[in-house]
């Protein structure tokens, strides 16, 4: 089982390099640490899963999607909280996410104040 160990680290998945530099330069002009990744099995192979104290990914990503990265994380014991950020959502996206955990589904483009207001809240679970 992966145990968090809360060292405030925001992990950002997304295949997009510019909303990847987007959310990190958000995340960094309040002080929050990130680490970019361009996918899901990116994000896994780096081995920093119990540094994360939060997850931020896109849904829709070549190879594994979002959600297919939170059902393996979940299968895991990870306990990361995730905030999903995507421009292709439905309701029964955002209730299979919210139902599997995540603490937050946000539409792009989203409010940097909704999104800092998720982070703040999983960083300080």
């Amino acid at each position: 089982m992966n145990v968090k160990t809360n060292t405030g680290l925001v992990a950002i998945v997304d295949d997009d390099e510019s909303m990847r530099a987007a959310i990190e330069d958000l995340l960094s002009s309040v002080g929050i640490n990130a680490r970019s990744f361009v996918s899901a099995e990116e994000f896994l192979l780096s081995g920093v899963q119990n540094e994360i104290a939060c997850l931020i990914s896109d849904i829709r990503m070549p190879g594994m999607t979002g959600l297919e990265l939170q059902a393996k994380l979940v299968a895991e014991g990870s306990r990361i909280p995730v905030i999903f950020v995507t421009a292709h959502g439905n309701t029964r996206m955002r209730m299979q996410a919210l139902n599997a955990g995540a603490i937050e589904f946000l539409g792009k483009p989203f409010d940097d104040e909704s999104l800092l207001g998720s982070v703040r809240a999983a960083l300080e679970s």
